[in-house]
């Protein structure tokens, strides 16, 4: 009886929003475990590619998980890895051919960034650490955690370089014309790659100094 009550744990119970909610914040890819960094600095000149590829990235990592922890008995150990690149490779496909049907415009941007999901560190990571050993909701959630944590300082870096950057965000102007009648330029180094990098560090400094004791608890 009490097996049967475990089976039926909640869809989000607390542990399964965890693997949400921890790779957000305190085991975030890039501001803890410092992956993913190249993307970070080649894509975030602009809001638009940012978010478009956060999303790419949600939908390949959750796919990829699912597909794994569902296939995870029946690899062999010898080409658990290359499974795993074939399978992240056939999602990015999929992602990049629905960019290029619906918003070719970004696809173009984001150029060969998209198909360098599938060589994504935090990608193949999650694979061989978690959906290769969990049932795949778990992992599903994983995927979703991660992939969003990754996303959000894709989104947070790209938001204040386009804005000091060109004074856009979405390509929209949003500061005021007065404030360049009165000497106001826009700050042409944000839109460079060592900026990127040196926003991504303040960004770390900020969540590492306001979570270190919580990081320091996990």
């Amino acid at each position: 009886m009490s097996a049967e009550v475990k089976e039926k744990e909640p869809l989000f119970s607390p542990k399964n929003l965890k693997l949400i909610k921890t790779p957000i914040n305190l085991s975030n890819p890039i501001t803890v475990q410092v992956l993913g960094i190249c993307s970070a600095l080649a894509v975030t000149a602009k809001l638009m590619p940012a978010i478009v590829l956060s999303i790419s990235v949600v939908v390949v990592m959750a796919a990829s998980n699912v597909v794994v922890s569902l296939l995870r008995n029946g690899i062999p150990p010898r080409i658990r890895i290359i499974v795993q690149l074939v399978v992240i490779a056939s999602m990015v496909i999929l992602v990049d051919q629905v960019l290029k049907a619906f918003v070719y415009d970004v696809s173009k941007q984001l150029s060969v960034f998209v198909g360098l999901i599938i060589t994504n560190c935090i990608i193949m990571g999650r694979l061989e650490a978690f959906a290769m050993s969990n049932k795949p909701w778990p992992a599903f959630l994983d995927g979703i955690g991660n992939a969003l944590g990754y996303g959000i300082i894709l989104i947070i870096v790209a938001f204040f370089r386009e804005l000091l950057g060109s004074g856009t965000l979405l390509d929209i102007q949003v500061i005021p014309d007065g404030f360049y009648e009165f000497g106001y330029k826009n700050n042409g180094l944000m839109i460079l790659p060592p900026m990127a990098l040196i926003t991504v560090g303040v960004i770390i400094w900020v969540q590492r100094f306001y979570t270190r004791d919580l990081i320091e608890k996990n």
